[in-house]
């Protein structure tokens, strides 16, 4: 029997808990969250009563530890805030559980999303026998695979990396985010990075940009940004040269994001209210649309992959893998709207390949460490195919 805990169901974990319960490799099935009513919610859409649903707070260590001993799962599938990956991390090494999550750790009160917290868990994990595997969504993830399976099987050594992140959905919505609103803008209003030469070279915020035809959707704008996985991918593939991460916005949205700027309703600094201390960006997020509810009126695709140059055979090589994914088939097979469609995806696949033994060592693992050659055959059988094109 294979066991699992989902914590955290807004529409990632939703995602999950749907693809999870239609493969057989998972036969148990928890879903936990701060609001009892969200889990409740996905397991009323899945139809099956054997799914299980706790209240969690998911900050606190000793709560999911007190959740795991009742549980006993051999999983737990982490789809909560990034905000809590640590808790979580240590709720696992408590019960000597494997973990997965899709985003890496970052403290509430600074917007600063680096590795190096959950890195330090490294030993601990080994000296428990269990898996830590980091970031195991689209990107980060996907892309890390991408670039492991490129450099498996289409080049000698990389030496530079795009990876280009395209939604040319439209929710009809004057302004919404497909992904939680508070790490969403959190995540693009920060300075722009990307490595070059061995070093980190920084950028205003979304200062960089400039257009790019991708396929099935057209041209958009896309902006630098700094990007979690390019942290990983530099440690492991030394080779790189040079690597950035790109995301397309529409003047609109950006527009609308200058607004709420020079308001200060981004910020993370709280401010007091009639006696209240309240943080102005989760005031806005509460106005905000709720991202799960976008799926039935969002059309359109998203093409998200990497352009990859190198070596091979002592000869330039350039290759472009990447995946297109339309939001109203996620819909109609899931519910979903593609952003959550494709993070909750390769959850799922990670979580198979843990499971199945497929993909199993201890100690703290990103994507790019694993053979990439099971996870990319999973995307193809579960709604994420990827096409390799020779530049």
């Amino acid at each position: 029997m294979s066991s699992i805990l989902i914590i955290g169901t807004g529409g990632v974990g939703a995602v999950v808990a749907k693809k999870c319960y239609k493969d057989n490799t998972f036969n148990q099935i928890c879903l936990a969250n701060r609001s009892l009513n969200k889990a409740l919610a996905i397991k009323k859409s899945i139809g099956d009563n054997n799914i299980q649903c706790e209240q969690v707070d998911a900050d606190n260590a000793q709560e999911v530890i007190t959740l795991i001993k009742k549980h006993k799962p051999q999983l737990v599938i982490n789809t909560a805030l990034p905000y809590q990956d640590l808790s979580i991390m240590d709720a696992c090494l408590e019960c000597k559980v494997d973990y997965l999550d899709t985003a890496n750790y970052e403290p509430k009160d600074v917007a600063k999303f680096e590795y190096h917290w959950q890195w330090a868990y490294q030993q601990r994990f080994k000296d428990a026998g269990i898996m830590a595997l980091l970031g195991s969504g689209f990107d980060p993830g996907v892309t890390n695979v991408f670039i492991a399976y490129a450099r498996k099987h289409y080049f000698d050594t990389i030496y530079k990396i795009d990876i280009m992140d395209c939604n040319g959905g439209d929710h009809g919505q004057v302004f919404a985010t497909n992904f939680n609103p508070e790490i969403n803008i959190r995540e693009i209003t920060q300075k722009g990075r990307y490595w070059k030469n061995g070093h980190w070279i920084e950028t205003p915020p979304l200062s960089e940009h400039h257009s790019f035809d991708f396929p099935e959707v057209g041209k958009r704008e896309m902006y630098l940004m700094y990007h979690e996985e390019m942290e990983s991918l530099t440690k492991h593939f030394p080779e790189i040269k040079e690597m950035r991460f790109y995301m397309t916005f529409s003047q609109e949205y950006l527009t609308h994001l200058r607004v709420l700027q020079n308001l200060g309703l981004t910020s993370i600094k709280p401010i007091n209210y009639k006696g209240l201390n309240i943080i102005p960006l989760e005031f806005l997020k509460a106005l905000l649309p709720e991202p799960s509810s976008l799926g039935a009126t969002t059309v359109g695709k998203t093409c998200i992959g990497c352009i990859i140059e190198g070596i091979k055979d002592n000869k330039p090589k350039k290759i472009y893998i990447y995946n297109i994914c339309d939001h109203q088939k996620c819909f109609t097979e899931l519910g979903s709207q593609a952003i959550s469609y494709t993070t909750g995806v390769p959850a799922m696949i990670g979580a198979k390949l843990i499971l199945q033994k497929i993909w199993h060592q201890s100690g703290v693992l990103n994507m790019e460490q694993l053979d990439p050659d099971p996870f990319m055959e999973e995307l193809n059988k579960n709604g994420l195919p990827w096409i390799v094109k020779e530049l």
